[in-house]
């Protein structure tokens, strides 16, 4: 049993301590569905967009993928900012800017145009996980974390599961283009209460018996150095952070980008059944998140090793996503179809759940967000082949087949990254 655990264990918890984690956890919560409703979009009215400007499947994979390389290369900026400034201002600003970027892309009239929307909006949404990923760590002691970032983690699928019928019943009544408003005018109103409501724990008066159930220290953490950011890159355990997750997010993001053209394209579903049926998958994922937090935090009680169950977490869940995957190519219906790609989906978000506590238990507390932004910069950028990779073979074969194997494979290698190269802590 860790030593925060023995610390914490008989205290109750102080009034203003739950206020906070309340606020901070419902925000988080708010800004993951409509940062996921953002992402989902351009999927859900993509046989719109591709009809009206007439753009090739390949086409609109690098429309997909202009997204995931623009933020996974602002993770690394992000990581910094968020170390420096806190998760008040930088995420509160990147809601604002990635949903300002969101309303303008209902009025975008051209490719060139499309894609620097996407790369804003990428840019903009670069700071979200990081910067939940610390909110969590600074306001909740070990014991608590694993359930906070699954509840966390569960607003991002949960966003997924409800954005097809959302937004298809939008793009239904008034457009592809108003829905592209409307949700990013919503996401405007998330940024500001951001800002307004919550509060960096730096800049917090605490009291002696917030201090002492949080281990909070007197004077506020020293801010990570330039030169202690790049010795991170040195790091064998951070290299095997960002394939690993390259595992999750490739798997991830293929099917937040091509789920709803698959369901219409191979299985011949409608624009209206496919924005229900594209909800239970997500849906699946989401009750990954939510079990995987629920079981980590239980062995975490009962004294287990918490890096190592971790661990163990995420190479099993990868390597039954790749099998869950592989299986979708092999179904006979579409109901075995959605069946496997549920089981894919619930299997990687259980696993990435993990993957995100890893780092908080992996990593000293004052270079947590520099960690999580520089995995999920690594794992993004290569996850932003995922898009253009499947428009290129969907183009060449007229099927996802070979795209889903492709995926299954690089999800597998991922488990093994993590079960081989995350071996030492992040002092």
């Amino acid at each position: 049993m860790t030593t925060e655990t023995i610390n914490t264990e008989s205290l109750t918890k102080p009034a203003r301590i739950k206020k906070i984690q309340t606020i901070t956890l419902v925000l988080l919560f708010l800004a993951g569905i409509v940062n996921f409703l953002d992402r989902s979009s351009l999927s859900v009215a993509g046989e719109a967009i591709r009809g009206e400007m007439g753009l090739s499947a390949t086409e609109f994979g690098f429309l997909l993928s202009a997204f995931s390389l623009s933020y996974g290369l602002a993770q690394l900026p992000s990581g910094i900012l968020l170390d420096r400034y806190g998760p008040r201002l930088v995420l509160g600003a990147g809601v604002i800017f990635w949903s300002l970027m969101q309303a303008l892309t209902g009025m975008v009239n051209s490719f060139s145009h499309f894609i620097l929307l996407r790369i804003g909006l990428g840019i903009g949404e670069a700071p979200f996980m990081p910067a939940g990923v610390k909110s969590i760590t600074d306001w909740y002691v070990q014991k608590e974390r694993g359930t906070a970032l699954g509840i966390f983690n569960s607003s991002t699928v949960l966003g997924q599961a409800i954005a097809p019928p959302i937004l298809v019943t939008m793009q239904i009544l008034w457009g592809w283009r108003a829905m592209f408003v409307i949700i990013g005018l919503l996401g405007v109103a998330v940024g500001i209460c951001w800002y307004a409501w919550y509060r960096n724990r730096a800049q917090f008066a605490f009291q002696p018996d917030e201090r002492e159930y949080l281990s909070a220290p007197v004077k506020p953490r020293p801010t990570l150095q330039f030169s202690e950011w790049i010795a991170l890159f040195k790091r064998r355990t951070t290299w095997g952070m960002i394939l690993g997750f390259s595992g999750v997010n490739y798997t991830g993001w293929l099917y937040i980008a091509w789920l709803p053209g698959y369901l219409q394209a191979q299985q011949g579903f409608s624009l209206a059944k496919t924005g229900w049926v594209s909800a239970i998958p997500f849906l699946a994922a989401a009750v990954g998140m939510w079990v995987n937090g629920l079981v980590v935090d239980a062995l975490a009680k009962k004294g287990y090793d918490l890096a190592r169950t971790r661990k163990t977490a995420i190479v099993v869940g990868l390597i039954l996503s790749a099998l869950g995957t592989l299986l979708v190519v092999q179904s006979s219906s579409p109901a075995e179809a959605v069946t496997f790609i549920s089981l894919a989906l619930f299997c990687v978000h259980f696993a990435g759940t993990s993957a995100w506590g890893l780092v908080q238990v992996m990593v000293s507390e004052s270079k947590v967000a520099s960690v999580a932004a520089i995995q999920n910069f690594g794992s993004f950028v290569f996850a932003s082949f995922a898009p253009i990779v499947t428009g290129w073979i969907v183009d060449k074969t007229h099927s996802f087949n070979l795209a889903l194997v492709v995926a299954a494979c690089v999800t597998f290698v991922g488990a093994m990254c993590y079960l081989f190269i995350v071996k030492h802590r992040i002092d």
